[in-house]
């Protein structure tokens, strides 16, 4: 079944909330470039997985109208990895610029790129896999969680 404009984006707080905090967790202590605690790093790691959160939705929407434009409403599965490269320069622009909110002192790009890319990619690795084996009826509702 095609991913409904609802299972997308419960589906990408689900994610995020979940396989999103753990491997932020575990890459975090190892991450390039940081400067401070570690206790402030989280907290830095934290915000900008919740400011991912909160544009991801926005995106779910852009990408929700592109689709209506493909016959079968729906991304082939490898353009869903390829949406890093937007997701992750917007996510970038904004951090640098300074709007997202409690976000101290500027962050290293190697640590941002880091961090970005290995949640977006065990996000996508997660849903693409495991996900689809361990809620089967996941993908029957439209991706919807609830």
């Amino acid at each position: 079944m095609i991913p409904t404009l609802a299972g997308r984006l419960q589906t990408r707080i689900f994610l995020l909330a979940t396989v999103g905090v753990v491997l932020t967790a575990l890459i975090v202590p190892v991450l390039p470039g940081t400067t401070g605690s570690l206790a402030r790093t989280y907290g830095t790691a934290y915000l900008i997985l919740l400011a991912v959160a909160v544009v991801g939705l926005f995106w779910e929407l852009l990408y929700h109208l592109l689709m209506q434009f493909r016959w079968d409403k729906d991304w082939p599965t490898l353009f869903g990895l390829v949406t890093i490269v937007p997701e992750g320069l917007l996510m970038w622009v904004l951090l640098e610029q300074g709007l997202i909110p409690g976000v101290d002192g500027p962050v290293a790009f190697s640590t941002f790129a880091t961090m970005f890319v290995f949640v977006w990619v065990g996000q996508w690795l997660f849903a693409n896999g495991p996900m689809r084996v361990v809620s089967v009826q996941w993908r029957l509702r439209g991706g919807r969680i609830v």
